[in-house]
């Protein structure tokens, strides 16, 4: 019999990894602070708790995916008092390395394994079930968490330590960013020379400046939908991460630094709830050009 997975955090990328778990045959217990999410899930036939506690208590692996280091921190105090030996936490936040480590120490003083196994792929791979996982740990506990990890993603990669899974999510956020930012930059300056947007990404596609931001957020730029699939307040927390990362390791990070500033601009715009693709219509009013238009005028 399948272990029972406890779920905890269905934002926009935890209600469909949860409800992937329940289509792979586990029994998920789950908990959401705003119900909504949670009654959703209950009707496709998961179990709903009424706290973290209850759910770590119900639960043989509790999983967490909640925005930043102080969520994982406050909720894990929760689940370890409703934990008991031998169980397993897999946090699938992106929050600090440091915090990992002390988080993955706490538990084990009290017999409970933690993984830290954040995720690549925006809203469309939690969908889809092809997250690119990696994951900092136990070898012992990786592999008890990959069959449920295999109901979640392609790319599963143990990558070493408690810590390691975040360090590598920091990496994977900056290369984001900045391609983002890249493409962004690209369009606009395509689209102003008076060359059709769609045409640069078909292009760029095909060779070595292909990436997978111009194909999974291509709708995204063409029609100026933001959407949130991944907001811009969350990648600029990541940046942070990273930031933190190189200053930890001796490690300058000049393109992750202005990339980071211009999510915090427009943060300070209001758009820090707009997804992250909305760097483009930052490009766009610096150059005062909307792309898709033949007119050199940024249309508002």
């Amino acid at each position: 019999m399948p272990e029972t997975i406890g779920f905890i955090g269905l934002g926009i990328m935890g209600r469909p990894m949860a409800g992937n778990l329940l289509r792979a045959g586990y029994p998920v217990v789950a908990y959401n602070r705003s119900p909504e999410p949670l009654e959703q899930l209950t009707r496709e036939g998961a179990q709903p708790a009424r706290s973290a506690r209850e759910v770590a208590t119900r639960s043989d692996v509790t999983i967490m995916m909640l925005p930043d280091s102080p969520q994982v921190s406050e909720v894990m105090d929760e689940v370890l008092a409703g934990a008991s030996p031998g169980q397993l936490v897999i946090d699938m936040s992106t929050i600090s390395p440091l915090v990992a480590r002390q988080l993955a120490e706490r538990a084990r003083e009290q017999g409970v394994e933690m993984l830290d196994a954040p995720v690549s792929g925006g809203d469309v791979g939690a969908q889809q079930g092809t997250l690119s996982i990696m994951v900092g740990g136990d070898q012992a506990a990786f592999d008890r968490a990959r069959p449920i990890l295999e109901a979640l993603g392609k790319t599963i990669m143990h990558v070493g330590d408690s810590g390691a899974g975040q360090v590598v999510k920091a990496c994977n956020q900056i290369v984001v960013a900045v391609t983002i930012e890249a493409v962004s930059e690209a369009l606009v300056l395509g689209s102003k020379a008076g060359v059709d947007p769609a045409c640069i990404l078909d292009v760029l596609g095909g060779g070595l400046a292909g990436n997978r931001v111009m194909e999974v957020r291509r709708r995204n730029f063409l029609e100026h939908d933001f959407t949130p699939g991944f907001r811009i307040d969350l990648h600029h927390k990541d940046l942070n991460i990273a930031l933190e990362s190189g200053d930890a390791y001796g490690v300058p990070l000049p393109a992750t630094g202005l990339v980071q500033r211009l999510m915090e601009t427009l943060h300070a715009r209001g758009q820090g709830g707009e997804d992250h693709s909305a760097l483009l219509s930052l490009a766009e009013e610096l150059a005062q050009h909307r792309i898709g238009h033949a007119t050199p005028t940024l249309s508002t």
